[in-house]
């Protein structure tokens, strides 16, 4: 009998010694993921500063081709009103998306839970 107690707790111990290493071993898993995505991050902030200078320079070079066929103040307006415009389509768009997913919970969730509650009342 005494045997038997003596496996028992060297079972829990071998249990709680898996069980603490596996809590290690995604602790420093973590660690690792969150350090690559603030990598990443940082890359990512620095691309999108290279993209904006980008796109402004792309339009002043629009403004300067049109320049060729018309006044240089009718070329730079026709620019901005183009870009006034996407900016309004976008706007619309975000709007739109918004409004879609408004409210800000998780209705499926929450829809899903509703329908395991009702199976366990109906079995139980």
């Amino acid at each position: 009998m005494l045997g038997v107690f003596a496996q028992m707790n060297a079972v829990r111990r071998r249990a709680q010694s898996l069980a603490k290493l596996n809590l290690e071993l995604a602790e420093v898993e973590m660690k690792q993921k969150a350090t690559a995505l603030g990598i990443a991050g940082g890359l990512g902030a620095g691309a999108a500063a290279v993209v904006f200078y980008a796109i402004g320079f792309g339009f002043a070079a629009a403004a300067a081709g049109l320049a060729e066929a018309f006044p240089l103040w009718l070329s730079l307006l026709i620019v901005a009103g183009a870009l006034v415009l996407v900016a309004a389509i976008l706007g619309l768009l975000a709007a739109r998306s918004a409004r879609r997913a408004s409210p800000p919970q998780p209705s499926q969730a929450i829809e899903e839970m509703r329908q395991t509650l009702n199976g366990v009342r109906r079995s139980g």
